[in-house]
Order: C-alpha cells, then sequence, then structure tokens
C-alpha cells in the first residue's frame, strides 16, 4: 500500500505512515458533563488528522475529567502518548489548546524533548510544529510557559476573590443539614421543622452521652433517623436515613452549628509521595485557626462555650496515649483517674496499667524517659489513691446529690419524649407525602393506565409507612412511663445518699469516671523520695485548688505470702532445690499470694524477699538417704523399700505431706531389717515376719 503525498510541507511520509493521536482533556467531571462543545471541537481534530493524510487515527480521551495541574493525579492517557511516541510509533499530536497537553514545566518539557527525539510532529487546532526548527522550538516554550503562567494567575485571582468574598461571610458554600440559604445568600435555619429538631436532637443526645459512638448507638438502638445532604444533579437534597457514625462525628465537629463562619479549615497541602508531588487535604484546623473566622455570623444550635466543651470531650475521648490529652472515653476499667493525673516532676500525664489474676488491679505510671531506655518517673498502686480522692470527691459532691437527682429524673423522663417527638414530626412529613401523591394521582388522566398505576403505587406506599408508622406510635403510647412512682423515690433517695451510691458494687466504674471528670480539671501528683509520701494537687472545675498528702501505697500490701508456706519453704529450704519446694506446695493445694501456682521461680523470689537462705550443698548429711538412694544403697527396688516402711521394719521421716522421705543409713543396716534383705537376696521372696492386718483374715487356718 503506497503511502499518499504530504499535504503540508512540515510532514513528510515517513510521518504519515505512522499514526496520528488526538490527545482530548478536561479539568474537571463538571466540564465534562457541561462543557459538551469543547470536546466536540477536540474530537473533530481527528477528522483534521485523516485530511492531513493520516489512516491511523487514535483518539486518547482517558484524561476527560483529569487536571493537569501539579500534585494532580497521574494522568494515564498522557502517560499513554509519552511511552507510543518514545516507541516512535507515533508521526504527530494533536490537541486543540496545547495548554490541554499539560500545565506544568515538567510534563511539557519532557513531551517536547521526546517528540524532539523521536521526529514526532505537534499541532493544534491551526498550527503544525516541528521541533527541530528554531522558530518553532521558540513558539512551543513561548506557550507551554504562557500556559503554566496563566493557570497561576488564573488560580491567584480565583483563591483571591474566593478569600475576599469569605471575610465578608458571603462566600455560599454546601451547608450542613439544618441550614439552608435565603433569598439574599444569608445562612438561617432549615425552615423544616423536622429537620432543626433532629439537629437539636442530635446535640442533647451528645451531652448525655458524652461520646459520639454512644450517640450514634442511641440512633440506631431508637430507630430515628437524621437528615443528610444528597447531591441529585447540581442541587443537594435532604434524605432522612440512619445516621453513620462519621456523620455524627462531622455534626459535632462542625463550627456552623454554633453560629461561626469559618473558611480554609481543610487546607490542601503537597507532599513527595513514590517519587511524584501529590495533592493532600490536610486534618481540620479549630474553628479560630482557620484562615477566616467570623463568631456570631448567624443563628446557632449551640453557644461557642458549648461548642468547646464539646470539642474537648471528643479530643479526650480519643484513644490517643502519645497526646497530652490522652483522657480516653470512660471504660469499664476500675482506674479512677485515668487521663486525669499529671506528674509534677516532668509534666507529662500519667497511664494505667492493669494487673492482678483478672487484671483489673490499676497501677499508675510515669513512663519518664523509659520508652528510649531510662526508668519511669514515678509509679504507685491505684486502688489506695482512687479511695483517697474519692473521700475529696464526696466531700464536694453529697450536698449536691438531691438536685442530681433531680436532673436525672427529667434526663430519663425526656429519653421517651425525644423518641416521640421524633416520630411524631416524622409522621407529619409522611402524611403530607401522602396527600401529595395522591393529588398527583388524581390530576392524571384514567386513560393513561400506565401512569395511573404507578402514581397509585406510589400513593399505596406512602399510606403503607404513614399507617405503621402510626403502629408504632401508638405502642410507644400503650408502654409504661420510664420511671414509676416508686422507682421516682428511688432516685431521690439515691441523691440523698450519694455516698453509699458512690460505694455501691452496683455503680460502675465508667459512672464512677464521668462524674469525676466532671468536676475535676487534673490532679498533680509529686512523690519524696525520702518520706515516700505522695503529694496531690486537686485542680476542681471552677479554677479552685485543693492539696493533700497520703502515704504512697505499698506493693503487695494484702497479696502477702502466707505464714504457713512462708515456714515450710524455710524448713524445706535446708535440704531441697526450689523446684521440689515448688512441687511439694502444689502437691498441699498451696497458692501464692496472688493467687497463683507455685514454681521455681516464685518459691526463689519468696526466699529472696523474706531472706531465707538456699540449699547449702556442703551441709548435706551423707547419713540421709532418699527414697532412690535407699533403693541403691540396698540393692532393691523403690517398691521394696516402701513395702519395708509399709510394714513398720523401716523408720522414714517427712517434713511434710508429699516431701520426699528421709531415711537414715543406720536404719537400713540393723535388725531385724538386714536379714530380711539377706533372706530377699537368697530366695528372691520378701518374707515380712509378724506383719500383718488385724482387719483382714487367714486363707488357711
Amino acid at each position: 500500500m503506497t503511502t499518499p503525498a504530504p499535504m503540508h510541507p512540515k510532514i513528510t511520509a515517513a510521518h504519515l505512515a505512522r499514526k496520528a493521536i488526538v490527545y482530548l482533556r478536561q479539568s474537571s467531571d463538571k466540564q465534562v458533563r457541561a462543557n459538551k462543545e469543547s470536546q466536540r471541537l477536540q474530537y473533530a481534530l481527528a477528522d483534521r488528522a485523516r485530511e492531513l493524510g493520516w489512516k491511523q487515527v487514535e483518539v486518547i480521551d482517558a484524561d476527560l475529567g483529569a487536571s493537569a495541574t501539579l500534585g494532580a493525579a497521574q494522568r494515564d492517557g498522557f502517560e499513554g502518548v509519552i511511552a507510543s511516541v518514545a516507541l516512535g510509533e507515533v508521526g504527530i499530536v494533536f490537541s486543540r489548546e496545547l495548554s490541554r497537553l499539560t500545565r506544568t514545566d515538567k510534563d511539557w518539557c519532557q513531551l517536547m524533548e521526546v517528540c524532539s527525539v523521536f521526529d514526532t510532529r505537534v499541532g493544534d487546532g491551526e498550527q503544525i510544529y516541528d521541533l527541530h526548527l528554531m522558530d518553532d522550538q521558540l513558539i512551543l516554550g513561548i506557550k507551554g510557559t504562557l500556559s503554566v503562567v496563566e493557570l497561576k494567575v488564573l488560580n491567584l485571582r480565583l483563591q483571591q476573590g474566593m478569600e475576599a468574598k469569605a471575610r465578608r461571610g458571603e462566600l455560599k458554600r454546601l451547608l450542613g443539614p439544618g441550614y439552608v440559604h435565603d433569598r439574599e445568600g444569608k445562612i438561617v435555619k432549615d425552615p423544616d421543622e423536622r429537620v432543626r429538631e433532629a439537629v437539636g436532637l442530635l446535640f442533647r443526645k451528645y451531652r448525655e452521652t458524652w461520646s459520639v459512638r454512644q450517640t450514634f448507638r442511641w440512633f440506631h438502638d431508637e430507630g430515628v433517623t437524621l437528615p443528610v445532604n444528597k447531591t441529585h444533579g447540581s442541587a443537594p437534597k435532604i434524605e432522612w436515613q440512619l445516621p453513620t457514625q462519621s456523620f455524627v462525628s462531622s455534626v459535632l465537629h462542625n463550627p456552623v452549628y454554633a453560629g461561626a463562619y469559618v473558611y480554609g479549615r481543610r487546607p490542601t497541602e503537597m507532599i513527595l509521595k513514590d517519587g511524584r508531588l501529590r495533592k493532600r487535604s490536610g486534618g481540620p484546623r479549630d474553628a479560630e485557626g482557620c484562615r477566616v473566622f467570623i463568631r456570631d455570623h448567624h443563628e446557632a444550635y449551640i453557644d461557642w462555650v458549648t461548642y468547646e466543651e464539646n470539642q474537648r470531650t471528643m479530643r479526650r475521648n480519643a484513644i490517643a496515649l502519645s497526646s497530652e490529652e490522652s483522657v480516653a472515653t470512660a471504660r469499664a476499667g476500675q482506674g479512677l483517674l485515668v487521663g486525669l493525673l499529671r506528674c509534677g516532676r516532668c509534666g507529662r500525664k500519667l497511664h494505667v496499667r492493669y494487673w492482678g489474676r483478672s487484671g483489673t488491679a490499676a497501677r499508675y505510671l510515669c513512663l519518664g524517659d523509659f520508652p528510649s531506655g531510662g526508668s519511669y518517673c514515678l509509679g504507685f498502686g491505684g486502688a489506695g489513691v482512687d479511695r483517697r480522692i474519692s473521700q475529696e470527691l464526696l466531700e464536694v459532691l453529697s450536698p449536691l446529690g438531691v438536685a442530681a437527682s433531680l436532673v436525672a429524673l427529667e434526663t430519663l423522663s425526656r429519653k421517651g419524649d425525644d423518641r416521640q417527638r421524633a416520630r411524631a414530626l416524622q409522621l407529619q412529613q409522611l402524611e403530607q407525602e401522602a396527600r401529595r401523591a395522591f393529588e398527583q394521582y388524581d390530576e392524571v388522566d384514567p386513560r393513561n393506565r400506565l401512569v395511573a398505576t404507578e402514581l397509585e403505587r406510589r400513593w399505596d406506599e406512602k399510606l403503607k409507612q404513614v399507617e405503621q408508622l402510626k403502629d408504632e406510635l401508638g405502642r410507644s403510647e400503650s408502654e409504661p412511663p420510664a420511671l414509676s412512682a416508686e422507682d421516682r423515690q428511688r432516685v431521690v433517695q439515691l441523691g440523698e445518699n450519694f455516698a453509699l451510691t458512690w460505694q455501691s458494687t452496683h455503680c460502675p466504674p465508667e459512672l464512677r469516671k464521668k462524674i469525676a471528670r466532671s468536676v475535676l480539671e487534673e490532679a498533680i501528683v509529686n512523690l519524696n523520695d525520702d518520706t515516700k509520701m505522695l503529694t496531690f494537687v486537686l485542680h476542681w472545675k471552677g479554677g479552685t485548688h485543693t492539696q493533700f498528702e497520703m502515704e504512697k501505697p505499698r506493693s503487695g500490701v494484702g497479696r502477702k505470702t502466707s505464714l504457713e508456706d512462708l515456714e515450710l519453704i524455710r524448713v524445706m529450704a535446708v535440704r531441697y532445690e526450689d523446684g521440689e519446694i515448688a512441687r511439694v506446695l502444689n502437691k498441699l493445694g498451696r497458692r501464692t499470694g496472688k493467687d497463683k501456682r507455685w514454681s521455681k521461680t516464685r518459691v526463689a523470689t519468696a526466699r529472696r524477699n523474706h531472706s531465707i537462705p538456699s540449699r547449702d550443698p556442703a551441709a548435706h548429711d551423707p547419713e540421709i538417704l532418699s527414697l532412690g538412694q535407699a533403693a541403691r544403697h540396698c540393692g532393691v527396688s523403690g517398691t521394696t523399700v516402701k513395702r519395708l516402711k509399709a510394714s513398720g521394719l523401716l523408720r522414714v521421716e517427712q517434713v511434710a505431706p508429699w516431701a520426699p522421705w528421709e531415711i537414715r543409713r543406720c536404719d537400713l543396716d540393723s535388725e531385724p531389717l538386714k536379714s530380711v534383705l539377706v533372706r530377699l537376696r537368697k530366695t528372691g521372696k520378701l518374707v515380712l515376719e509378724g506383719v500383718g492386718s488385724s482387719s483382714q483374715p487367714h486363707l488357711f487356718q
């Protein structure tokens, strides 16, 4: 097949023998959906390539909706163009505007260099460029530079305009559910009462639970839905659904609900990843640290003081032990002061470690430089300290017990009301939607059965939802009240006897921790190494400080080894090793002070703690033999020695039951035992004369 004659002076037959590439790109998905004319003009370059003589034309449109700016994601289409040119398969690269090829100097120079090496032409909507010609190189260099500068200038203008508008609080952004823009562009609360009540309910539930997860769980357990923005086309629309935990967290963290206008809350930063620059949205800044922050900009759901308190509690609830605010959410551990204690020496937060058989005995530790090979700054047992702090708390809180019980009554009574209120508003909305569905069905032409059938189905579905919700409301109203008169009286009594409530085994550790954190900001603790006294400074909410001292709890108090076990260890340690002692203790059913089985290591620790010397091999008495040694001395089996002992012919001593036998050598060499052993060696029979049981009759008379 012959190659047609070139129709352009810069195009040769060698170029036409290779393929032509038409590269398409638009910077965003919105442009792809809306700017159809731009796409048509770019696709039309394929016709121009055929007019210039190319038979093989490849259109690469994989980068439609992909930005070419610095830090943008990798463009597969552009990488494919570079690869094809480098393989010598491309005669020309077409782009409607050369700025669509690249927006960075690096990518531009790479493309121009590859096209120059492999003699590939570059074309746009008007010209064909030969990179071997100086004039064309100069023009392409200028166009590339202008493309980069143009992008930066446009971005700068856009950012400055947006920020200037944001500083006036007039820049419109997608608002969270609960807010809308009015006709003047101002932020106002959603006119839908159900939406407003749902958002307010979310904040009230968090103030009751003080936990994002528990708030999320309440809405799922009660089946209460929340409004969520869903994008349909260009305008967002409210949809009702059970919330996700991330949605609850985002609403609680959003300063817009506290009446603040912020801009630049999530700054964009450039990072180097896998050898390429990437754009990444940084973590959310504090509201007051944003580029634009306007307090009291619009009507709020919560005041600013409440918002800041919510942020502090959520930071403390985060499980981040390296953080200064390492007060995680209240959990079932017994440590009352988890995250509230701060070291008076180095200023670090103290951490809790749980020990003991059940893992519930708390011990507070300041890590100091231990992670880098040093030692702990200070540490002490938690049970005694928690009891002492509890006394301080009770002195402050006991007078307020009755008031607390009244607040508890109000909270418990409101739980059912919140659910009923949310469902009542949902019922109103469903009834309105059912009326609208009926109106649409009523207006349709009866002869158009296809449309009428579909509208009738929608109307029927809404009616079923209304009836189902009415049944649920009826069942809820028929349920007994959350608190009976007897329950109310018990709650008031608990408030009057707050100390008994606090010390009750039915009071969970999580509740005690929540109470402590509600009144205590933190506690500073220091240790006097000479006097072994702990000094505590309690920082109460509101700025009041109190101080007290107590003796540092001693390790092992209340978990000592019993005196009987220590005496047995002391007696056996003269002759026996630690492993043998541990075996005897376990056979006797003895346990350590921590209720563990005895082992060789634990026996050695008990000896060391109580200054009990170990066995001295040099002090061993050679005249005292064990069972095995006695059997070897007599030349018989161990069973024979046991029968001799059972017959009463051999005297055996034991320090304690299950302890090794102690047999004297002189007893083995004495009569009549010596004669019995001689007869055994001669006849092979063990005759124990005079040995028998008074309760066992003889077989032969």
